[in-house]
């Protein structure tokens, strides 16, 4: 089936064509605006000019992805319908409603979390050949909002183990950038100067790291950054490379450690990673060296995956699809589809 989707949840917009049958993932287009030159000046997303960018820029995205007349040969739209921002998800479902509606051709709504969770199907053929082999799997998502473990016994079955009580570790990197006027986003900027310096210059607090559950908390950990400068009369260029290894150090034990205790409790075959923090290289290396030592195989998507993206949206409904577990709309039904800004992933489908 080939599969046309849509994805507009925050400042990128993307569109994306995949052809998927059993064992095959083709990637037909994978086009994305970035707006991170605009926002960048506001030191965040700016949620009015992400809707209005998203505007300007779906249409010609779209003529670009499918050329003349390539729309007839797609079987199914998709579209990001939540989490996100409600004004951006508006402007890609509302497209993504007209051209099914018009179009005749079915519609799902398809949740964000969930195609960062198949971005990893993109990145890694074994998962594409041979899924089951795999299953159940434990889900580490991080991202710029959101900090989850999910519990995967099969396509379209999640259970969610727990969660952030407040920032999410991106926005903790993005936050703790901007005490230290490094601009945004924060984490790739605080991940360069990591790699220079030392981790252990710096004592920060590991929140949760202990406790009994799944959840996480980074607020307190942005706070100690807070005090930490706030003592000291000057930041010289060493001291701004051990601060932001340290403070690296601190979210990625956390997240390594929450992440191998619940693979060991709920006996995983397999261990993945998703979202954009998905890209920092220091937490890909000690995830895999924690997996190595549980001999449990780790995945994670290639760098170009691990931001919003269609293709991860058109993999989640293909294989939604599959296993016949995603909402099907067709004609005046894909009318019916509204963006949920808060939809959890273990909630019913759209």
């Amino acid at each position: 089936m080939k599969i046309l989707a849509i994805e507009t949840s925050c400042d990128e917009t993307a569109i994306a064509l995949l052809e998927g049958r059993t064992g095959l993932l083709k990637l037909e287009q994978n086009l994305i605006y970035s707006q991170i030159a605009i926002h960048q000046k506001y030191g965040g997303v700016v949620p009015e000019l992400a809707a209005r960018k998203h505007a300007e820029t779906i249409v010609p995205l779209l003529s670009e992805a499918l050329g003349k007349d390539r729309l007839k040969k797609v079987d199914y739209l998709a579209v990001t319908a939540g989490p996100g921002l409600i004004t951006s998800l508006l402007s890609g479902i509302t497209m993504a409603k007209t051209l099914a509606y018009v179009n005749n051709k079915p519609l799902c709504g398809i949740n964000h979390i969930e195609g960062h969770i198949y971005s990893n199907w993109l990145s890694n053929k074994e998962l594409v050949r041979a899924p089951k082999k795999y299953f159940p799997a434990l889900i580490l998502i991080v991202s710029g909002g959101h900090t989850e473990l999910v519990f995967m016994r099969g396509h379209g079955r999640y259970q969610l183990l727990g969660q952030t009580l407040d920032d999410a570790a991106g926005e903790c990197f993005d936050k703790v950038a901007k005490l230290l006027s490094l601009g945004y986003p924060g984490g790739p900027i605080i991940s360069q100067l990591a790699a220079k310096g030392n981790s252990r210059a710096y004592y920060f607090p590991r929140p949760m790291i202990s406790s009994r559950d799944y959840n996480f908390s980074f607020a307190g950990l942005k706070t100690a950054v807070l005090y930490t400068l706030e003592k000291k009369r000057k930041i010289y260029r060493k001291d701004l490379a051990d601060l932001c290894a340290s403070f690296q150090q601190a979210v990625i034990e956390v997240l390594v450690a929450k992440t191998i205790k619940a693979s060991q409790v709920y006996k995983v075959k397999a261990v993945l990673v998703g979202g954009g923090v998905a890209a920092n290289k220091h937490l890909l290396a000690s995830l895999q060296q924690a997996c190595q030592k549980e001999k449990k195989p780790f995945f994670y998507p290639q760098i170009r995956s691990t931001g919003d993206n269609a293709a991860m949206i058109a993999v989640a409904a293909y294989y939604g699809l599959v296993s016949k577990r995603a909402r099907v709309l067709k004609g005046r039904e894909v009318f019916g589809i509204k963006p949920n800004p808060n939809w959890q992933l273990t909630k019913n489908k759209l």
